[in-house]
């Protein structure tokens, strides 16, 4: 069976001599030779694409997902419950289709969710004003860095360690091209070094960056970091958060915070093996205008009927990129409507419901794992949805051991933090039953 390729060689033929070339080979000669392959791709024999479909298909299957396996696996990703309308909502063509919003008069519907989203945003974390999204929770971290030593005008970053790792190995990429000073702060038993963060607040510091809850599901106590961080009145605090958790903690908002961010994953996005996901960023008033990337805006039409445009964006992310404040000039418009269509269907009652859910089995799971001894608590503080255990079984041994019996988790914490032999976090959501919690209990004791 031949390949479909619309383009036939004669085709081929006509746009090369149309641009002034001779061949394929002569598009890429800006690129140096030393630079090339040099060689033909090391890639199988070419296949049929009946041979195509069914490797592909193959390689699929070799994929688990939690239709398969019962997830206890977190450390950023979360194997939430995902109501069936969100699904039937963004399969709608009108919205899976749309792109970027430039031309209002025909992007209402676009607009309109966008505006819907930065408003639950903006409640849901306290603040006063959101954007249409980032590309990750991660990214978002470094966009509100990058604010900060843009309002401050200082070029250095406090963060703690108890921050996601993979999100500190994000700022630290993003900073060292753009001369900001990282300092990571250390953390004692589970929780930001209050002291040691304290020692390092300094007029350099353009803000002090902490996860609550935090990396090992710990509550960090945002109302002595805030102090801490505003001991400097220029230093601005910033807080990452796991949006389902705002459905029983104070909003962040409310404790000082300058800015928020965090992952939006939880809010309706499925796990999709990593991404892509949404991150968000709000902030109050006055940082409005540095606020990177795009705000949407509700006005009235020339009728006087209800109508959204773009209210504010930084034109020279598109025509001065060298001075723009960010470069993000894009969101992440399907899951940003997942998360819009999810926390308008749980509303209030119903996030308070799953935060209160997760974390009720989260606390059972940690009674029931810890009860016979094998395994201790790594921490003796007041965790959400996640906690961490230690036990003279190598991570790698429970991680094998629980996939034999069809389980994922949990997630060895000596990579990132070596202090922490056979530390293992586990990752309770609402999905999982008592069942599952005494039956990952049972397999985490027959593991040796």
């Amino acid at each position: 069976m031949y390949p479909y390729i619309p383009n036939t060689k004669e085709d081929e033929k006509r746009m090369l001599e149309y641009i002034g070339v001779d061949s394929v080979d002569d598009l890429f000669s800006d690129i140096p030779e030393n630079v090339r392959l040099n060689r033909e791709l090391d890639l199988k024999p070419s296949m049929s694409e009946m041979e195509v479909r069914r490797h592909i298909i193959g390689l699929s299957n070799e994929n688990l997902s939690t239709t398969q396996l019962t997830c206890f696996l977190g450390a950023g990703a979360y194997d939430h419950y995902i109501p069936s309308i969100v699904g039937h909502v963004i399969s709608r063509s009108e919205f899976y289709t749309s792109y970027t919003p430039y031309q209002a008069e025909i992007s209402q519907g676009t607009l309109q969710y966008i505006f819907e989203y930065q408003t639950l945003i903006a409640n849901l974390t306290g603040m006063d004003v959101s954007n249409a999204s980032l590309y990750d929770g991660g990214t978002a971290i470094a966009e509100a860095a990058f604010m900060a030593v843009n309002i401050t005008r200082r070029n250095q970053i406090l963060i703690s360690k108890t921050v996601n790792p993979q999100a500190r190995e994000i700022l630290k990429t993003y900073a060292h091209l753009q001369g900001i000073e990282v300092i990571e702060i250390d953390e004692e038993m589970g929780v930001t070094d209050l002291e040691k963060l304290k020692a390092s607040v300094t007029d350099k510091t353009a803000a002090v960056i902490v996860q609550n809850p935090n990396y090992f599901g710990i509550i960090e106590d945002l109302e002595a970091i805030e102090e801490i961080a505003h001991s400097d009145k220029k230093t601005l605090f910033i807080t990452s958060v796991d949006p389902i958790s705002l459905g029983i903690l104070k909003a962040p908002g409310d404790l000082g915070a300058d800015i928020v961010v965090g992952e939006g994953q939880p809010l309706g996005v499925p796990l999709q093996f990593g991404g892509p996901y949404l991150g968000f960023i709000a902030v109050n008033k006055k940082q409005m205008r540095k606020l990177p990337g795009r705000i949407v805006g509700q006005t009235v039409d020339e009728d006087g009927n209800r109508a959204f445009v773009l209210t504010l964006q930084a034109r020279e992310q598109h025509i001065r990129r060298e001075k723009a404040t960010s470069n993000i000039c894009s969101n992440q418009g399907l899951n940003t409507l997942a998360a819009t269509v999810y926390l308008v269907t749980l509303g209030k009652k119903g996030l308070r419901e799953v935060a209160t859910l997760a974390t009720q089995k989260a606390h059972y799971a940690m009674k029931q794992i810890t009860k016979s001894g094998k395994y201790k608590p790594l921490f003796d503080k007041p965790f959400f949805k996640e906690f961490a255990v230690t036990s003279d079984v190598a991570a790698e041994d429970i991680r094998k051991g629980l996939l034999k019996e069809n389980i994922l988790g949990g997630h060895s914490l000596e990579p990132d933090y070596p202090q922490y032999k056979n530390g293992v976090l586990f990752a309770v959501t609402e999905k999982r039953t008592k069942e599952e919690i005494d039956k990952l209990s049972a397999v985490l004791e027959g593991i040796k």
